[in-house]
């Protein structure tokens, strides 16, 4: 049976998403960003909250995934604490300039893991060459690559998912990126054994009161009286069609 995972970005949305049905969790802050380091609290609090893999990314800021001296400093500081503080995994990536996976860095962080299973995030869908990188992740043991086939959506990129997991037993080939109930059956068929959504919706914020002449936000056109979370029925759905799917 195949795995689903949930990319959640608090711990309640976790804890939701076990109860719903969840294999795995994704743990992220700042999903308008597409997910950044959770921080300290957020990562102790989750540790004691849900039972099931919980995998949080580490990513110090959005952007590119080609990082500075300093930035990757603090990724291998937040690999290191998530190892103490008992995490069974982590999601990362990190390419060079030319778009190819940065194979001296990711060789430090599979050493500061110690045996954590690593995903390699969609910074795969902005290499250069998907099958070379496909390839040097497979040299590097990382567990699993995270990917929409390098499309907007995993829909769009599904031709691509397809050639890769029939190239690939190790890494897994996770297909994420617009993965949701209505679509779920075309990654079933095509052989995807772990699928990837944050099988959630944008609510309102709970504040009455709303100064709408200042942002908080360099994007002024952001709305921040709008917050993410997992929907509990979807996931619950998702996690039905995969149990009652048989090829």
């Amino acid at each position: 049976m195949s795995i689903l995972e949930i990319c959640c970005y608090g711990v309640e949305d976790a804890v939701i998403a076990q109860q719903s049905g969840a294999d795995r969790i994704e743990f992220c802050a700042a999903p308008k960003e597409g997910g950044l380091t959770p921080s300290y609290g957020a990562l102790r609090s989750i540790r004691q909250a849900v039972t099931i893999p919980v995998h949080p990314i580490v990513r110090p800021r959005g952007g590119d995934f080609c990082y500075r001296k300093d930035e990757f400093a603090t990724m291998l500081d937040d690999i290191h604490f998530l190892h103490k503080l008992g995490f069974p995994g982590l999601v990362t990536g990190i390419l060079n300039e030319d778009g190819d996976v940065d194979l001296a860095r990711m060789r430090d962080v599979m050493s500061a893991a110690q045996g954590m299973a690593v995903t390699f995030h969609r910074a795969f869908d902005m290499c250069a060459d998907p099958v070379q990188a496909l390839d040097s992740l497979a040299e590097l043991g990382v567990s699993r690559i995270l990917t929409s086939g390098q499309q907007a959506s995993a829909e769009k990129g599904l031709s691509l998912i397809r050639e890769l997991n029939a190239r690939s037993g190790v890494p897994i080939i996770m297909a994420g990126a617009g993965v949701r109930p209505d679509n779920l059956s075309l990654f079933l068929s095509a052989g995807v054994k772990e699928v990837h959504s944050s099988a959630g919706n944008w609510t309102a914020s709970p504040m009455r009161y709303r100064n709408k002449g200042l942002s908080m936000s360099s994007d002024a056109s952001a709305d921040e009286y709008a917050r993410y979370g997992v929907d509990g029925n979807t996931v619950a759905l998702m996690k039905q069609m995969m149990v009652a799917y048989h090829p």
